[in-house]
């Protein structure tokens, strides 16, 4: 028995093709504030500006390489692709665009994107119209769409203003391509992965884990991300981004 699966393995091995079995694993690290906690909402959606500094200073010095989205197509081809991915739009997010610009160098050039809810900008405590236009221009964010009000889209009707409406608004504001949604809650399902495939090329989850492409359907539509939080420290973040 033991000698019949053992030949079937090999059979198997054979016929898959070796990428399957050394696909690389990519970390979507999923912020939300970039901040000191002040007491107000949930504390372990926030990262101290000084843990942020640390684990970029850490994907730096360990050859890590940041990309968004419309650079998707280079995965295969750079060193240790990470992307960081922000929600909801945060004013406090700038702070990561300061220490971005500190770390950036000639062999490191830090990337970010920023998943806003569109009818929230310019409200409280959220970027404006102007810092999201200036965070895209200086080049080291991409500002992509978290839907128009942030609703549950497995609940939702009007996929027509919160899909098709936030994209045009942040185009709008940036002058650039929205080719990628965050959904709200990490929520989705059949409907709203076709919906969302109408008017972008990635749908993004809060399913933890790496992106490991396994050529199933609709793959780009439900990427999966890993939590950087609050309590997280250095040594569970060099954890988190070490996969391969």
């Amino acid at each position: 028995m033991k000698l019949v699966i053992s030949t079937l393995l090999f059979l198997v091995a054979l016929w898959v093709p070796s990428e399957v079995f050394g696909a690389q694993a990519v970390p979507i690290l999923i912020y939300h504030s970039i901040d000191e906690y002040k007491g107000m909402g949930s504390k372990e959606l926030f990262v101290t500006p000084d843990n942020f500094e640390k684990q970029m200073q850490y994907l730096k010095n360990q050859g890590y390489t940041l990309l968004t989205f419309e650079r998707w197509n280079e995965i295969s081809r750079v060193d240790k692709p990470i992307f960081v991915t922000f929600d909801d739009g945060y004013k406090n997010n700038e702070n990561a665009f300061h220490i971005f610009r500190s770390l950036s160098s000639d062999t490191f050039k830090p990337v970010g994107t920023l998943f806003v809810i569109s009818d929230f900008v310019g409200r409280p405590n959220r970027l404006s119209k102007t810092e999201l236009k200036n965070m895209s221009d200086s080049g080291y964010f991409s500002i992509q769409s978290h839907t128009a009000t942030h609703p549950d889209l497995t609940k939702t009707t009007d996929y027509q203003t919160e899909l098709k409406g936030s994209k045009e608004k942040i185009e709008k504001i940036t002058g650039k391509p929205v080719i990628a949604l965050s959904y709200p809650y990490g929520n989705f399902n059949d409907r709203v992965v076709a919906e969302t495939k109408k008017y972008y090329r990635f749908g993004i989850t809060t399913t933890p884990g790496p992106y490991i492409e396994k050529g199933m359907k609709n793959e780009q539509y439900l990427l999966p991300r890993t939590y950087v939080k609050y309590s997280t420290t250095l040594e569970d973040f060099a954890k988190l981004v070490r996969l391969n």
